[in-house]
């Protein structure tokens, strides 16, 4: 008998993140330890009166593959599959990792490589509204539940907890603190080991409430190109394809960032920060507005939610945030604001600790 939490789930998913109507084709991404999610989502969208697609992996595959590719096939564009995509009105992401170190071993280059050449895919899935609507979730797994130093039960409560919130009632908050960055020009972050000013792209903050990550909560917009000046240090671990970065440290100069450190993976963080033109500038503030988030676990679709955090991405603005920025990079890093952190919007205080608004 299939759980009661993830039939709850699929229909959040169906009915609310992506709103499935009858006749649309809708893809399903996924990989075999999510089967049970799959399958109940996939008859949900049947029942719509739509036409579900299942794209479903095999844990390993995509290590093997980086491994094992030659450099011809790492730049071939899938075309059949974009092709497929164009035709498709809503994405489903399921994640569901056996093993999120994956791929530290693997060499950054070929990850860079490969990121270059499917960048245009992952581009049209999340900028392409509304030609397409997506949401990404995840699967509990042992993996995922060991990253976050849970039981795969604790685990499990934490993940559904998150994701079956209230929307209709906390993005009545959320969208007060939406609009009122939205009459911004200027932010400026203070806290440990930080002093970041940037001016705000005109009208760029939106929420997602569920409707593009789940779970949903957080209000994310878009700085000035050139405008980010100052320093900045991560205290949460940013992770990126598997690969663990710590105690990252970043200067910026007219919007871009001159240095970047960090204790362990430094070489790789100047990598991915390299893969283009504009990956050493942000596309992206975020701030993580969750209530039943409030644990770190390593796993950014929760971590980026905290509870009264911040989060810069380097690298792709999106296009709901007026695309300011373009680069096949988008990685978010996460920064605690609880203790000692302060938000300043047009000089004015609006964040301690806590929001102020």
């Amino acid at each position: 008998m299939v759980d009661t939490k993830i039939t709850k789930l699929a229909k959040v998913i169906v009915d609310y993140s992506v709103f499935v109507k009858k006749g649309e084709r809708v893809i399903i991404s996924s990989s075999t330890p999510a089967q049970e999610l799959v399958k109940e989502v996939y008859k949900l969208i049947l029942k719509k009166g739509a036409y579900p697609v299942v794209n479903l992996g095999i844990p390993g595959l995509s290590y093997f593959y980086y491994k094992n590719a030659s450099v011809e096939q790492l730049k071939k564009f899938p075309k059949l599959y974009f092709n497929e995509l164009k035709q498709t009105q809503k994405y489903i992401g399921i994640g569901a990792d056996m093993n999120t170190r994956e791929f530290s071993n693997v060499d950054p280059n070929r990850i860079a490589i490969r990121s270059k050449v499917t960048n245009k895919i992952s581009d049209y899935v999340v900028n392409a509204k509304p030609k397409i609507h997506r949401v990404t979730l995840d699967f509990p797994t042992q993996a995922l539940a060991q990253d976050a130093e849970m039981s795969i039960e604790e685990y499990e409560d934490f993940l559904y907890n998150a994701c079956f919130i209230d929307y209709k009632k906390l993005s009545k908050r959320w969208t007060v603190i939406k609009n009122k960055l939205n009459t911004g020009k200027e932010l400026h972050f203070i806290g440990v080991g930080t002093d970041l000013k940037m001016k705000i792209f005109p009208k760029s903050f939106v929420l997602d409430s569920g409707h593009e990550n789940m779970p949903g909560g957080e209000v994310f917009g878009a700085p000035v190109k050139n405008s980010v000046n100052g320093y900045i240090t991560f205290d949460f671990p940013a992770i990126k394809n598997g690969v663990e970065v710590n105690n990252i440290y970043c200067e910026f100069k007219n919007g871009k960032c001159i240095k970047a450190t960090a204790s362990k993976n430094e070489k790789f963080l100047n990598k991915m920060l390299d893969i283009d033109a504009g990956s050493r500038y942000l596309g992206e503030i975020g701030l993580g507005m969750n209530p039943k988030v409030t644990k770190f676990t390593k796993n950014l679709l929760f971590d980026e939610k905290i509870l009264n955090t911040t989060h810069f991405a380097f690298g792709m603005a999106y296009k709901e945030c007026g695309a300011p920025n373009k680069s096949a990079l988008h990685w978010d890093i996460v920064k605690d604001m609880s203790k000692g952190g302060r938000i300043y919007l047009d000089r004015k205080l609006i964040f301690k600790n806590k929001w102020l608004i």
